[in-house]
């Protein structure tokens, strides 16, 4: 794969003793975070000519030809995830090079299903080949872990994920007089179970309103979606309920996506099938509660009284969690409880993201010892 200007090792590298790695990706939040440890370094993603930088997949750099060429520039390779266009065979042949030029291998196995597939079973072979083939395993729960384990037979290191939220974001929800329970559907990617769970919210928040809460349920969707008919039984869903308010919009920039969130009593995750969930990790910054199908892993995120569990399409149960998470004062956007618990956890995630980005140097460290060894 001819790809841009050759990459080399930023200026100092050596000089500083920072250890420079290929991250697929690299120019994401969550590498950010967890690479922010002073002694790491990471490598751009390469563009291939033509291509738009701000579009880092597939990535150039799990080729072969290209570690090779670049053996150089770099001492480790971490693979997180963009794997998926991939034929098979191709992974243990990229791993196979990065140990021919010396580099250890870590993956992060963020998914053990695939959300952007209606069909993961490539992607599921795919997970043999990077599991098997990696010198170091990690995840993001005590969960993954035990299934990495159950499966594969490997050990997996468990570090969590770190925060979504920016420290300079800066989030000014107005308090509406009901309580307002949001569901972000998107683009009704293939893990995400929209009139399901639109049903599923209509239900749990008429037997609430019934009960004497004063609650409405908005749900927001993207004008441009992967799943048309699903989309339509969404918006007949909402016209015919006297709960639901449908909000359709464009893709949100960040700072319109966190005031959209803030202002929320609490979210309610749509998936129907998942392994971790970055919008969760978004919810706990902002301190919205969270409403969570009881699958995969999302329960082990965060163990607290703000994300609570119920089964995919139980509306009692779902009304059942939505009125446990506002027992705490701090469900209500725009209250002193709020802001106090967001701050808290600003104060936290600076403590725990400084941790996990030292457990990621460390990681490297090891295995860069231990090759030298």
């Amino acid at each position: 794969m001819d790809t841009s200007t050759p990459i080399v090792a930023p200026a100092g590298a050596e000089r500083t003793g920072a250890i420079t790695i290929v991250s697929v990706p690299a120019g994401h939040p969550y590498v950010r975070q967890t690479t922010a440890d002073p002694r790491v370094s990471v490598l751009p993603d390469p563009v291939a000519p033509g291509a738009d930088p701000a579009v880092w997949w597939p990535p150039a750099a799990l080729d072969p030809t290209w570690i090779r060429a670049h053996a150089d520039a770099a001492s480790l390779l971490h693979i997180h995830f963009g794997t998926e266009s991939f034929p098979p065979g191709h992974l243990t042949a990229c791993l196979e090079a990065a140990h021919a030029v010396g580099w250890p291998v870590v993956y992060t196995l963020h998914d053990l299903e695939h959300p952007q597939l209606t069909d993961d079973s490539g992607y599921l072979a795919q997970l043999d080949e990077l599991v098997t083939g990696a010198d170091a395993v990690t995840t993001l729960t005590v969960g993954a872990a035990r299934a990495v384990r159950e499966r594969w037979r490997r050990h997996a290191t468990v570090i969590p994920h770190p925060s979504v939220l920016p420290r300079s974001a800066a989030i000014e929800p107005a308090l509406g007089a009901g309580r307002v329970v949001g569901v972000h559907l998107k683009d009704l990617r293939p893990s995400v179970d929209g009139p399901g769970t639109v049903r599923a919210l209509e239900a749990a928040l008429t037997a609430l309103r019934d009960a004497g809460h004063d609650v409405r349920g908005e749900v927001r969707l993207h004008r441009r979606v992967r799943d048309a008919d699903a989309a339509a039984e969404v918006r007949a869903l909402c016209a015919a309920s006297a709960v639901l308010d449908l909000v359709e919009h464009e893709r949100f920039a960040d700072a319109e996506l966190f005031a959209a969130l803030a202002r929320l009593d609490a979210c309610v995750l749509p998936y129907r099938h998942g392994t971790h969930s970055g919008w969760l990790e978004l919810c706990w910054d902002l301190g919205v509660p969270v409403a969570a199908p009881r699958i995969g892993f999302f329960a082990e995120q965060h163990a607290d009284d703000t994300v609570a569990s119920f089964a995919p399409g139980d509306a009692a149960e779902l009304a059942r969690a939505l009125a446990g998470l506002w027992v705490a004062p701090s469900a209500r956007p725009a209250s002193a409880a709020r802001d106090a618990l967001v701050d808290e956890r600003r104060a936290l995630r600076a403590v725990t993201d400084a941790a996990i980005a030292e457990r990621h140097a460390e990681l490297y460290r090891h295995l860069l010892e231990s090759r030298t060894a």
